[in-house]
């Protein structure tokens, strides 16, 4: 069994995550590709992970290659999240991982109407209301959660969430009900309405959008697929991250390895880890020399694993939320060194975490001017803000 020490997993994220200046992709497609999957839960994160992967990016190339082309779509997926997907992985998706989801939100769901009392039957109520979108959007429409409210009578009322909790309240049931049309793969999110730091999308059909419903493959080789994909991406990784990153069960995790020819590799610590046959060599890299990189919010680097101590460090309490969410980051050499931050006029800074040689202090610099420029102004907010990205911030002494 090969032994793959964590400077050379490292490696292996300047490289395949196309983050080294060196190893960036001609365009978002490339990028999405490299990933397998972007993260989407907030919007300017699929602009800003695609900019730190791509040579010459622009605004308007990302909203054409998921408005215009629509070569990439937003599909939620594994642990109930909005990711954007390579068209061409959605059936996998769809029959494994969506699916999962689906089932349990759409009990959930049910559950909660009860619970309302909006109906005593809350599976046909769900029906009912799942329905009534599918036939209005039936003409090709793309729509506004607030004029499909307006249109769709099913879909006026409100639930109380979490009573008595800071994070509860009473909410409009529209949302709750495209989402579970949306993780059926039934319908899905089209044009922006808004900013592309916004997300006001305009729901529609997926087959009208794509032109035919995407198929949807058998489980087990869906969850091959994604599995076979994220090592690509991700590999070497465990079971355990593997089980993590898709939501699924240990189980259907195993039987996916054993689909694709998964060979066992030495981690350092107590596990072993995963490559796909014939990636178990080391990545003829290392000549290329050390890189630096500035990464939103909920980045997939940074969210693709469970044990993330090979390139995080010490730093998780000061750059992940009680919840696990990560916000910036910012990269010396395949490890997380800090986070970056805008001022009142939109300018980057770094946050440096420890101590990093002078060489990792300018490039990080390039990095930040670089993604200044890019913003031209426009400042981006986020509601994952980690520790040290808060104004508060006092747990580090070091500057960038």
């Amino acid at each position: 069994m090969r032994h793959i020490p964590d400077v050379e997993r490292r490696a292996r994220i300047g490289q395949r995550h196309a983050l080294a200046p060196w190893a960036r992709v001609p365009d978002a497609e490339a990028a999405t590709r490299a990933m397998t999957v972007l993260h989407a839960t907030e919007p300017a994160t699929v602009y800003l992970s695609l900019f730190a992967r791509v040579g010459d990016l622009r605004v308007e190339d990302v909203d054409r290659v998921l408005y215009a082309d629509r070569a990439l779509v937003k599909q939620l997926a594994m642990r109930r999240t909005l990711f954007v997907f390579p068209r061409d992985l959605l059936p996998a998706a769809l029959g494994s991982a969506s699916a999962r989801v689906a089932t349990q939100l759409r009990t959930r769901l049910a559950k909660e109407i009860q619970a309302a009392g909006l109906a005593v039957d809350g599976a046909a109520w769900v029906d009912t209301a799942c329905a009534g979108v599918l036939e209005r959007l039936a003409d090709g429409s793309e729509l506004s959660a607030q004029a499909l409210r307006e249109q769709v009578p099913t879909l006026s009322g409100r639930i109380t969430m979490a009573p008595g909790k800071s994070y509860g309240g009473e909410f409009p049931i529209a949302p709750r009900v495209l989402t579970q049309l949306g993780v059926e793969g039934l319908i899905t999110r089209g044009r922006n309405g808004g900013h592309w730091r916004t997300s006001r999308p305009q729901w529609t059909l997926m087959s009208g959008w794509l032109g035919e419903a995407p198929a949807r493959w058998p489980a087990e080789q869906g969850y091959a697929e994604l599995v076979r994909r994220w090592l690509t991406t991700f590999g070497p990784g465990t079971v355990a991250d593997l089980q993590w990153w898709l939501g699924g069960t240990g189980a259907a995790v195993r039987k996916a390895l054993a689909a694709v020819d998964a060979v066992e590799v030495g981690l350092e610590g107590a596990d072993s880890g995963w490559v796909l046959p014939g990636d178990e060599e080391p990545p003829a890299t290392a000549a290329e020399g050390p890189w630096a990189a500035l990464l939103p919010v909920l980045d997939p680097t940074v969210m693709g694993w469970k044990d993330r101590g090979f390139f995080l460090g010490e730093h998780a309490a000061a750059l992940f939320d009680t919840n696990g969410n990560a916000g910036t980051t910012a990269w010396w050499n395949g490890r997380i060194v800090g986070c970056w931050v805008q001022d009142q006029d939109g300018v980057v800074e770094v946050r440096l975490l420890e101590k990093v040689p002078a060489a990792g202090r300018k490039a990080l610099a390039v990095e930040a001017e670089r993604l200044t420029d890019w913003l031209a102004g426009t400042r981006v907010s986020t509601v994952y803000p980690s520790p040290a990205m808060k104004p508060s911030w006092g747990g580090g002494g070091f500057t960038g």
